[in-house]
């Protein structure tokens, strides 16, 4: 599966997010709906991750240097855990907040035009922004399902943006919820209530990012196909004979560390060797484009079966 940062998801729901923002901040300046305040802090939330995501992007693009010799493929990485855990995380918190204080102070939605007109508003766009992440999607993840590709994805930016969305397409509804219901009963109770379960899906949202982009902090290898791919790319059959043991590591969501030994015949010469080397990390490149970093060390196989 090909990385891709996404940029275009990112832009999409950037200035989605902010123009919500605004709007829903409007709504509470009129009517005090706190399922407003807490969806307003919730957009101006998702408008820093998506200046975080860019940021990362920018900075992974650094050269190596001689402190960081396999350079800066890793930012991305730190950037989409800071907005795991930061931004989901104080959204989720305040939302729960807000609603706990409407909750226990209820007072009546004022004004009621103005936050059920912003949340129509919001879905609109937050469905466009939905869409066009789907759509950048749908061009990397092949036959996967949407829970194995947020799994699997190597770059963090399009599961962030996608969950992101989704959780802010369902805020939306509950907002919506919460509000339609208070003017329906009289009862202001309703908006902290929809409110909370906001607080509750952010909540969850940053747990699931938080893992995820954990485990590609922590370093994770190739899927099993480039593996596949590798494994049969290092053998020629004549001077390179089979493979003892592989790893291979993911040093950015575009670049790939293979460190492979393999098993050549013992009567070969070192200028043999050092050319059948030169051609297995030509023939790896050729399959995996993303393995960038190769080291190959030869060794005379002892065992019958390569492992």
């Amino acid at each position: 599966m090909s990385a891709s940062g996404g940029t275009k998801a990112i832009v999409a729901a950037l200035g989605a997010n902010l123009a919500i923002a605004a709007a829903k901040f409007v709504a509470f300046a009129f009517s005090g709906s706190s399922s407003m305040l807490a969806e307003g802090v919730h957009s101006l939330a998702d408008s820093g991750n998506q200046g975080l995501l860019l940021l990362g992007g920018k900075k992974a693009k650094r050269e190596a240097t001689p402190e960081h010799p396999f350079g800066y493929g890793r930012e991305r990485y730190i950037y989409g855990f800071l907005v795991s855990i930061v931004l989901f995380t104080i959204g989720g918190v305040f939302a729960l907040y807000e609603g706990y204080e409407k909750i226990k102070h209820p007072h009546d939605v004022e004004h009621w035009y103005w936050p059920v007109g912003v949340l129509i508003f919001a879905i609109i766009a937050e469905g466009f922004s939905f869409r066009t992440a789907i759509k950048e999607s749908n061009e990397i993840r092949g036959r996967l399902s949407w829970p194995q590709f947020v799994r699997r994805a190597k770059a963090p930016e399009l599961p962030v943006v996608l969950l992101e969305d989704f959780g802010a397409l369902v805020g939306l509804v509950l907002a919506l919820g919460g509000v339609g219901l208070a003017l329906l009963t009289g009862d202001g109770v309703w908006d902290g209530i929809g409110t909370l379960c906001i607080g509750v899906l952010l909540v969850l949202i940053a747990l699931v990012l938080a893992a995820e982009t954990k485990s590609l902090l922590l370093g994770e290898a190739a899927d099993v196909t480039e593996v596949t791919k590798i494994r049969e790319a290092v053998v020629d059959g004549e001077t390179v004979t089979g493979l003892i043991h592989m790893r291979t590591l993911h040093l950015g969501p575009e670049e790939l560390l293979v460190a492979a030994k393999i098993a050549v015949q013992h009567d070969d010469t070192a200028v043999e060797v050092a050319r059948a080397i030169d051609a297995a990390e030509a023939r790896i490149r050729e399959a995996v484009p993303i393995a960038r970093v190769i080291y190959l060390e030869p060794d005379i196989l002892r065992t019958s079966t390569p492992t």
